[in-house]
């Protein structure tokens, strides 16, 4: 048997060998045609510019996926009883005379590796799982799909060549990292085919602590920017996170799965220029976060739009003109007839009044109107009473202008707010120049929906250079041919650069637009977003082309969703849809958390009073432990004992936010200088200190729950806190109390 083992791996070895061999040789011809690009003279002309930083974003995406599949390029094989075999790895590679030598994870081809069941075997003898270190072949992990086609040999396999068991639990096993690890190599057929479902409407994924929701999301943007790269290339897809943690625990995953189209962001973050964290209770949020907010914001924005109480005398050249009430409302009832936003619509507003206060002026000064139009607009336009007046009624204003105003001025929210309470609105003050919270966010957003931008010039610009996009369009599309070049349209030539010697990504083109529309956009955590914030994701995605990961049995804020039905009813009944554009896949395997560890966790949502959804763990573990302290510095004494194991893996010490600055100091002067990680990356640490909040999608091989009651006491939903903190451990997990046992855990006297 070990012989028959060494001889496979040789074989593999060399296979394996020889792919890294093709991948270097690719990499250095892209470094090649790189360098070529960027030193290439051109006309100088705004067309070759183009085209050479085309050239250039090119050659610097295709060097970027190969570098990123240097880690575990191929990790898998299928013996086929049609076509012999077919290797499965991060990217696809070919030989010089384009014959296939890899296949891609994502393409179709790929499939069976993932889907073929014994029941099933689609064509399957043997399904074969190649564990690599670096470059080298460590182990190899078969299932046999087709036993009859192995006892006759076809393919040539025989049952002399099965190798080894179990990939998945070994990979379950692994030490953390303190990043979100791809799961390509293991993926389930449970969870390819989430991975795999169609583009089009909400597809939500729900599932319990451990189902791999993130994980199988993540590889879903990567498949779909895959096989809809024409259209997902150009627009990208979003990435909405719980926190910048999170966003910097799963960075890595989408590089190295040979993507870089898509854009991370905190729901804080979904506002150009801002990003929101300041802390709020979550009282405050919950409030802002309601529907009727979106009513309040555009009577915020009416309420700037105003008429007089009275005439107005006006000074134009030393002749005096009378501005009425009537003049103004007539101006202000065609301006919001035009339906536009207040900066866009003001345009008409303005143009509007000037016209009636032209009538007026022509008459004082003997002229014909009809004739003297335009000399009798510039005079009233340059005449500083007029523009006072018109500023006054209807004055240009930001987002960020307007909902400051609305926090600080208690007279303008009770305008806005009439059917909001007293103390309601008193919870919402604040003062002039106080730091948005991610609350303010979707209010930010809506003031911009209702306000607009006055792009007349904008506009202008934009029609000239509609006018040269054609020609721009014929000369890449002659470059391609001239070239040869493949895998780049002519669109991609030019849709992708702002301007001539301009090379832009989608993030960064993105991240400067707030009416950028996505191809795509994955939400984790999507049971805590509010109302408000839906309606931000709808703009960023009108086609409602979304990925929503989520557990209910996880809310832990009063403006979360209580079904997905409350959550998207409003979503898609904007879209004018006839029919749910959304349906639900459930996850009921948990892969991460052990039995005993997930058992404890069920049964405080017990406690808390709600039945948790169904879900079976597949991992025996250590029973928790629950351990009595008197203060912080034994808790910090504990973590200390457990990074003296050899191979202890990640940490985390998760407690209330009231507390988390006083254990933080506790277990730094405890543990090794550098051992304890602090701030965004503080994953990059042995040993983080983390809020529940903070600890949100992600694991830990230790954890240590601190408080437990404490932390519950301090959560907006019963039970759910505690819930997501007793469930990120994938080893052992131990509980610390002070004074009586904790009530949530049942163990009260």
């Amino acid at each position: 048997m070990g012989e028959g083992r060494e001889r496979e791996l040789s074989a593999e070895r060399a296979v394996v060998a020889h792919l890294y061999d093709r991948l270097d040789t690719l990499r250095e011809r892209t470094r090649a045609d790189l360098r070529r690009s960027q030193r290439e003279q051109t006309a100088g002309t705004p067309a070759a510019l183009t085209e050479q930083d085309a050239f250039v974003r090119l050659y610097t995406d295709r060097l970027a996926a190969l570098d990123a599949a240097e880690s575990r390029l191929c990790f898998g094989r299928l013996d086929l009883s049609g076509d012999g075999q077919r290797y499965i790895g991060r990217l696809g590679l070919a030989d010089d005379d384009q014959q296939p030598m890899l296949t891609d994870w994502r393409a179709p081809a790929a499939e069976p590796f993932y889907q073929a069941t014994a029941a099933d075997p689609r064509g399957v003898i043997r399904r074969r799982h190649i564990v690599t270190s670096g470059r080298d072949v460590t182990a190899l992990e078969d299932d046999v799909l087709d036993l009859g086609a192995l006892a006759d040999g076809v393919g040539g396999v025989t049952a002399a060549d099965v190798q080894g068991g179990g990939v998945l639990m070994a990979a379950l096993a692994a030490r953390r990292t303190g990043r979100m690890n791809d799961i390509v190599a293991t993926m389930q057929a449970e969870q390819d085919v989430i991975v795999r479902a169609p583009l089009d409407d909400i597809l939500v994924v729900e599932g319990g602590p451990g189902c791999g929701k993130t994980v199988v999301a993540l590889h879903r943007a990567a498949y779909l920017l895959y096989t809809h790269r024409e259209k997902l290339g150009r627009s990208g897809v979003l990435i909405v996170g719980p926190n910048r943690i999170f966003l910097h625990y799963i960075g890595q995953v989408l590089p190295a799965l040979g993507e870089t189209a898509a854009v991370l962001r905190t729901a804080g973050q979904l506002y150009p220029g801002i990003d929101a964290r300041a802390w709020e209770p979550d009282q405050v949020a919950e409030i802002k976060g309601r529907k009727a907010m979106a009513d309040v914001v555009s009577r915020a924005v009416r309420a700037r739009q105003r008429i007089p109480d009275s005439p107005r005398t006006l000074d134009v050249g030393g002749i005096t003109l009378t501005m009425t009430p009537a003049m103004v409302q007539s101006a202000r009832d065609r301006a919001r007839a035009s339906r536009r936003p207040h900066n866009v619509a003001r345009r008409t507003f303005a143009l509007t009044l000037l016209d009636s206060l032209a009538d007026q002026l022509a008459e004082a000064m003997h002229v014909d109107l009809a004739d003297h139009r335009e000399a009798l607009i510039a005079d009233l336009r340059d005449a500083p009473d007029v523009r006072r007046e018109v500023n006054l009624a209807w004055m240009p204003i930001t987002a960020e202008q307007l909902i400051a105003d609305l926090w600080a001025n208690p007279r303008r929210l009770e305008h806005a707010a009439p059917g909001m309470s007293a103390d309601e609105r008193a919870l919402l003050q604040r003062d002039h120049g106080a730091a948005w919270t991610p609350a303010d966010v979707p209010l930010l957003d809506e003031a911009a929906e209702c306000l607009g931008v006055d792009d007349e010039a904008e506009r202008r610009s934009q029609a000239r250079a509609e006018a040269d996009r054609q020609a721009e369009l014929d000369y890449a599309q002659s470059v391609l041919e001239m070239t040869g070049t493949r895998g780049v349209s002519a669109d991609q030539l030019i849709d992708r650069y702002s301007g001539p010697g301009e090379v832009l990504s989608v993030a960064e083109r993105a991240s400067m637009d707030r009416e950028w529309v996505f191809g795509h956009v994955v939400v984790d955590e999507a049971q805590e977003l509010s109302p408000m914030m839906w309606r931000v994701l709808a703009r960023r995605c009108p086609s409602l082309s979304m990925t929503v990961v989520g557990d209910l049995d996880q809310v832990a804020t009063r403006a979360g969703a209580r079904s997905w039905e409350q959550a998207l009813r409003d979503v898609t009944a904007s879209r004018h849809r006839t029919k749910p554009r959304w349906r639900v896949e459930q996850l009921t395997v948990n892969y991460r958390t052990p039995r005993p560890i997930m058992e404890l966790a069920r049964e405080a949502l017990r406690i808390a009073g709600r039945e948790p959804s169904p879900l079976e763990s597949i991992r025996d573990g250590e029973p928790p432990r629950v351990v009595a302290v008197n203060e912080f510095t034994n808790v910090a004494a504990l973590v200390r004992e457990a990074t003296r194991e050899s191979d202890f893996g990640r940490i985390a010490v998760i407690t209330a936010p009231s507390q988390q600055d006083d254990v933080e100091r506790a277990v730094i002067e405890a543990c090794p200088p550098g051992t304890v990680g602090h701030g965004d990356d503080r994953l990059d640490a042995d040993v983080s200190v983390l809020t529940v909040r903070q600890a949100k999608g992600l694991e830990f091989d230790i954890v240590f729950v601190v408080e437990p009651d404490l932390i519950d006491i301090e959560g907006a939903q019963a039970g759910s806190d505690l819930y997501v903190a007793l469930t990120r451990a994938t080893r052992l997990l131990t509980v610390t109390y002070s004074g009586t046992p904790p009530r949530s855990l049942g163990m009260a006297d």
